[in-house]
């Protein structure tokens, strides 16, 4: 531009130059970091169209065809799809190996319309009836889609992938499923009756007469009956697979687990065949650039991802890259994994166990098909597992007696929101991490409103309860479980907001001092509140039928913390271990300031913390509280309280109480080692940390994606 241009302005308005702080800006944001404003719209500048682009302009010429009908006259979906036999049966697997990577792809979250329904022959199912091979496959991969859909909808897990279950007026819902099943187990016997003849000693010398072969080479024909075989056997078990989970109370999940097997054999089938069909594709037909997605190594026949661009409306065409042959097999062959994980959940109505499983299963970060198969799972017609009704689960969360899952309170109108408030928690924890790090923000208010409102409730119904005594009635014993409990549920879910934090890159390495202590304090009252309720449930099973004297006797002894509460303290000595080594390096060493030009630390607080904030999560806590508990710290006073020793003692007392259960072993070996290095670098820090400015610090989370390890190197 030139120097003479000027810009007009209004009255009143004064320009500056902020060319310094768009530099300090550039220096500050890391990579996929953006500027946050609130007058800025990121949905508006994601939504906007370049025109002339090819990728967002739905008006731009994108593909050979305007239609589906002119596509067929043009020969693009020939049926035999070749003159030759030899090469119509490669031609038919080609198929069946991109449509599986189509389907791996919508699985992923595009469009059916640029996926799948980029096929002509599911798009004019009809068309392949002549051709049993094609249309059997065909027909089943409809009937699963639908199936998919039809889970993924009723589950809706499908909220952070909004394009999955849209149909845009693809022909969807005509095939039911039992059809295809018998069409393609006739086409199976029959494949199998190919390949007997074709292993009989004659076979080279003379064909059957009863049994035609697929092709006129039969040195090829056994090596085309298996791969053929493979690959509409893993469709009719996945299929039966889908169709098992769907199974109310989780009856059918025994049976989906022998389905999952014959699934993983015949996927391992499938990329054993992919040697000889390469074989055979001596001149695989696919560009240089292009992705191979079939066995083969060829192209398939019809197909155009971009016949239905125009029909992606609303949302503007997205120009897709489909999964290649082995990621598609690498993605079914996780599915199954994930699968069989929810096959394996125990049923179990414990509310507290049903929470550690999600979280275990998250960990291995499913997809949304395997989300959603699990909540269908765990929430059936307002019940857990469509068996428990949801207040007797918080009975035997709260540690009540089961006796009392009949009493008339849990008619109480603040009770039955409580009820709703749980099965929601549970259809969040399944979806993404993302989605529902959200969530569980927004709904930490609401638990905490229900909180008000039982205690409300309750003194309104049974007088004030306050004050402990031996003499009780049940309806006030009721109600205290009850609010311990909603308490612990709160607090559990503020740290699981927190943590996910970490897992989705949410904070920057100077905001770590500020997480980490806020999960310090977020921790102590739910170890506060766990202690409460495990100890009201072991004071309500000492009171059967024991005397006075022998309780007084009792109260005399070693008492000892349950291994739960003695666990979940682990995980407050090293949120405060790592708080406490943070801020002194901040205060001894200046490492780990927030000195950006844009948002103070506290503005930071604020925006991180903000639903914690609303909820008086815990209560009193502000910034003024972070600072004042941080400012003291320093690298010569780390040494005396090692609050990482304090978690390796712990775990060295809880190996007998867990040495049965692999998953707890597992979790404290990895508390063991971050506490054990991350001891070790305080010891190297305090020693030589204030004298040696070569001494760098920083932290990696290699062992647990919320707790890291400090490293110390010299620069």
């Amino acid at each position: 531009m030139a120097g003479n241009v000027t810009v007009p302005g209004g009255d009143g308005t004064v320009w500056t130059d902020v060319s310094d702080l768009l530099s300090k800006a550039c220096e500050e944001l890391g990579e996929g970091e953006l500027i946050y404003g609130e007058n800025f719209s990121f949905f508006a500048a994601m939504s906007a169209l370049e025109i002339m682009d090819p990728k967002m302009d739905s008006g731009m010429d994108n593909g050979k065809y305007n239609s589906i009908d002119e596509a067929i006259e043009s020969g693009a979906a020939p049926i035999p799809l070749s003159p030759d036999k030899t090469m119509d049966v490669l031609c038919v697997i080609d198929v069946m190996d991109h449509l599986l990577s189509c389907e791996a792809t919508w699985h992923k979250g595009h469009s059916l319309a640029q996926t799948l329904f980029s096929c002509f022959y599911l798009l004019r199912l009809d068309r392949t009836s002549l051709h049993p091979l094609l249309h059997s496959y065909c027909r089943v991969v409809h009937a699963t889609c639908n199936a998919v859909i039809s889970l993924v909808s009723e589950a809706r897990t499908h909220e952070e992938e909004d394009l999955f279950t849209m149909a845009f007026g693809l022909p969807l819902g005509t095939d039911k499923g039992d059809g295809c099943l018998s069409f393609l187990t006739a086409v199976e016997e029959t494949l199998c009756r190919q390949l007997r003849a074709c292993k009989a000693p004659t076979t080279k010398k003379m064909v059957l007469e009863d049994v035609e072969p697929l092709q006129p080479n039969l040195d090829l024909e056994e090596g085309f009956c298996k791969a053929l075989l493979c690959r509409l056997r893993f469709r009719k078990h996945f299929y039966h697979l889908l169709l098992c989970l769907r199974k109310p109370q989780g009856k059918g999940l025994e049976l989906a687990r022998k389905h999952i097997s014959f699934c993983m054999s015949e996927l391992e089938r499938i990329r054993a065949s992919s040697e000889f069909l390469t074989s055979v594709a001596s001149t695989p037909n696919s560009d240089g650039g292009s992705v191979r997605t079939t066995a083969s190594g060829c192209q398939p026949i019809g197909f155009d991802p971009n016949l239905n661009l125009r029909s992606s409306a609303p949302a503007p065409p997205r120009a897709i890259k489909t999964l290649s042959w082995e990621e598609a097999h690498e993605y079914f062959a996780k599915l199954l994994y994930d699968f069989d994980t929810v096959c394996s959940f125990p049923l179990d109505p414990s509310l507290e166990n049903i929470l550690h499983l999600i979280v275990q299963f998250q960990k291995s970060q499913p997809d949304l098909v395997a989300r959603a198969h699990l909540q269908l799972l765990l929430v059936q017609d307002g019940k857990l597992y469509g068996r428990d009704p949801i207040f007797s689960v918080i009975c035997r969360a709260a540690s009540l007696p089961i006796s009392l899952k009949d009493h008339d309170i849990q008619k109480n109108e603040a009770v039955v929101q409580l009820g709703e408030l749980v099965i929601n928690l549970l259809k969040i924890l399944c979806t993404n991490i993302a989605w529902q790090r959200r969530k569980l923000g927004k709904i930490l208010q609401d638990w905490r409103v229900i909180y008000v409102q039982l205690e409300m409730a309750f003194e309104k119904e049974f007088g004030e309860f306050s004050n402990t005594s031996n003499d009780e009635n049940i309806p006030t014993k009721l109600a205290k479980h009850i609010l311990i409990w909603v308490e612990e549920q709160v607090y559990w879910i503020a740290l699981r907001f927190l943590l996910l934090g970490f897992e989705l890159d949410l904070y920057s390495h100077t905001d770590f001092c500020m997480v980490y202590w806020y999960i310090y304090v977020v921790s102590v009252k739910l170890v506060e509140n766990t202690h409460l309720r495990l100890l009201a449930s072991k004071d309500r099973v000492k009171k059967k039928g024991k005397k006075k004297r022998d309780s007084m006797i009792d109260n005399t002894k070693d008492y000892h913390f349950p291994p739960a509460v003695m666990l979940l303290q682990c995980y407050v000595y090293l949120a405060e271990g790592l708080t406490m080594m943070l801020a002194s390096l901040r205060n001894d060493r200046k490492a780990f300031l927030c000195a950006g030009p844009f948002n103070t630390e506290h503005e930071r607080f604020l925006q991180h913390f903000e639903h914690l904030q609303k909820a008086c999560l815990p209560d009193n806590i502000t910034y003024i509280s972070f600072k004042e508990c941080t400012a003291r710290a320093s690298l010569s006073g780390l040494i005396t309280n090692n609050h990482f020793k304090d978690a390796q003692r712990i775990v060295g007392e809880l190996k007998n109480s867990f040495a049965h259960d692999p998953d707890r072993m597992s979790e404290l070996r990895q508390i063991e080692l971050i506490a054990e290095r991350n001891s070790i670098a305080l010891n190297i820090i305090s020693r030589v940390g204030s004298v040696d400015p070569t001494l760098k610090v920083s932290f990696e989370f290699t062992l647990h994606p919320a707790f890291a390890v400090a490293i110390v190197k010299r620069s």
